[in-house]
C-alpha cells in the first residue's frame, strides 16, 4: 500500500455536523478515493468501547462474507472521519487481503465538495430506503439539507 499526497483534507463543514473530509481535487465516478488501513478487533472487545468510537467502527465480517460474525473494524486514515449522507458520493468495501476499507466515488466529485459515505447502508453501498442507522445507535441526528449527517 501506497501513500500518496493528500487527496482529501478535514475542515469544519460549517454546520452542526462539525468536522468533515473534503476532495482535495476531483475525482471521476468509479476512481478510488482513498485506501484505508484497518484495525480488526472482536465485537466483544467493541462492545466495551465509549459510543464515541463504537459509532465509528464498520462490520468487517458482514464486508468480508456478507454474514454477520464477530469482528469490527476501525478505519485508520480519513475512514472513520466521513458524515453520512444518504445518497454519499462514495461507497466502500473491505479488501481482507489488505486489511483496509476502500473508498471509492459513485459519481463525479468536484474539489473542495464534502466527501460523504452513507452509515445506513451496512454493506458499504452509497444509497439506502434504511435510515435507522442513528436511532438504532440511540444518536439524535443533525438534518442539513432534510438528510440526516452525523457530527
Amino acid at each position: 500500500m501506497q501513500i500518496d499526497p493528500a487527496l482529501a483534507y478535514v475542515k469544519d463543514t460549517g454546520t452542526p455536523s462539525g468536522r468533515g473530509v473534503f476532495a482535495s481535487r476531483g475525482f471521476k465516478a468509479g476512481e478510488t478515493v482513498e485506501i484505508c488501513p484497518v484495525v480488526v478487533v472482536n465485537n466483544e472487545l467493541a462492545n466495551g468501547l465509549p459510543q464515541e468510537v463504537a459509532c465509528i467502527l464498520f462490520g468487517w465480517s458482514y464486508l468480508v462474507t456478507r454474514q454477520a460474525g464477530p469482528l469490527t473494524a476501525l478505519a485508520l486514515g480519513y475512514g472513520s472521519l466521513y458524515n453520512h449522507n444518504n445518497p454519499a458520493n462514495m461507497r466502500y468495501e473491505a479488501d481482507d487481503h489488505l486489511k483496509a476499507l476502500r473508498f471509492i466515488a459513485v459519481r463525479d466529485i468536484v474539489q473542495d465538495e464534502e466527501l460523504t459515505v452513507n452509515y445506513n447502508s451496512y454493506g458499504g453501498g452509497a444509497e439506502s430506503s434504511n435510515n435507522r442507522w442513528f436511532e438504532d445507535k440511540g444518536i439524535t441526528p443533525i438534518v442539513k439539507s432534510g438528510r440526516p449527517d452525523s457530527a
